[in-house]
């Protein structure tokens, strides 16, 4: 079912849908999709996964995720380099701007010889109306506002939907690495990419269990999560020195990163806002993906 919904006010809807959701996203190239689990194997939401189209653009967001897929996209096979990179999108787990920080994300990379894979992970149950906005959420929108106005550095508390989400990423590391002959990668180059809360949910693999960590992360507008070990995925970090939510935590993330001894490099972009993303903006955010580039080649992420 899909639906056209206006553009909230940023201070009330939070970040879910201040992901590029005012921004168009060019209709994407379908690649494979693949399912993270056996049939029927997760207890279902009770209600069948949506869309809502966002006011005017081509971008959608997906809502009431049971079904958690990977979505493959490859380059040529004589472009490919071996590097995989699984992103997360944004939606603060409640849905997911799939095709603005997912496919598009994805065909870009591909571009650079890069095996990309949109990870549609779980969300909470949301209710079928224009906000789609469970309780849970808007309690958690109040936390993080107060947090952002009161000027205090503290860890976001957990999410309701990240312990899926963490599942499910844990999951297509475990499938992307089983597969990564059939796909042409290798296994010892998967990174992991994630906006907002696709970002939390990258931090928790770069902290996590070894077996199911990534090679590298990129963390973008997202937060910290703790505790940080010496062996922390090397980390990509990004973010707006006018995010109006998250407004110190890529400092509070490079920091948090440094002190544990592991590798980051950030880069704090004067203007963007939340949710920058491929919006075209005039200014030096416009450029992450290039940077993102410059750093996987400086770390030896795209040569054969």
């Amino acid at each position: 079912m899909k639906q056209a919904i206006k553009c909230p006010d940023a201070a009330i809807f939070f970040v879910f849908v201040s992901l590029f959701i005012c921004a168009a996203s060019p209709a994407p190239s379908p690649g494979t999709t693949i399912s993270l689990y056996p049939d029927r194997a997760l207890p279902s939401l009770g209600v069948p996964e949506t869309q809502a189209k966002i006011g005017n653009t081509d971008e959608t967001m997906i809502f009431n995720v049971s079904n958690p897929t990977l979505e493959l996209l490859r380059p040529r096979a004589d472009h490919s380099n071996g590097t995989a990179v699984i992103i997360a999108p944004g939606g603060g787990f409640v849905g997911l701007s799939y095709e603005a920080e997912g496919t598009a994300v994805a065909r870009k990379l591909t571009e650079y010889g890069i095996t990309a894979l949109v990870l549609k992970y779980r969300t909470i149950r949301s209710p079928d109306d224009a906000m789609h906005m469970p309780s849970v959420h808007m309690k958690e929108m109040e936390t993080i506002m107060a947090r952002a106005k009161s000027g205090i550095p503290a860890e976001v508390p957990t999410f309701a939907g990240e312990p899926h989400a963490v599942e499910d990423g844990k999951r297509a590391i475990s499938l992307t690495r089983q597969h990564a002959v059939e796909w042409g990668i290798n296994p010892r180059r998967i990174g992991f990419i994630g906006f907002s809360s696709g970002a939390f949910l990258a931090a928790d693999l770069a902290i996590g269990d070894k077996a199911t960590r990534p090679a590298f992360v990129g963390l973008f507008y997202g937060g910290l999560r703790t505790p940080v070990p010496t062996d922390a995925s090397p980390a990509f970090i990004a973010a707006t020195a006018d995010d109006p939510y998250l407004p110190n935590d890529s400092t509070l993330l490079y920091t948090a990163w440094r002190r544990a001894g592991s590798s980051a490099e950030l880069h704090i972009y004067e203007q963007g806002g939340h949710g920058f993303g491929f919006k075209v903006r005039g200014g030096r955010s416009d450029h992450w993906f290039d940077e993102v580039i410059w750093w996987m080649h400086a770390r030896a992420l795209l040569k054969e």
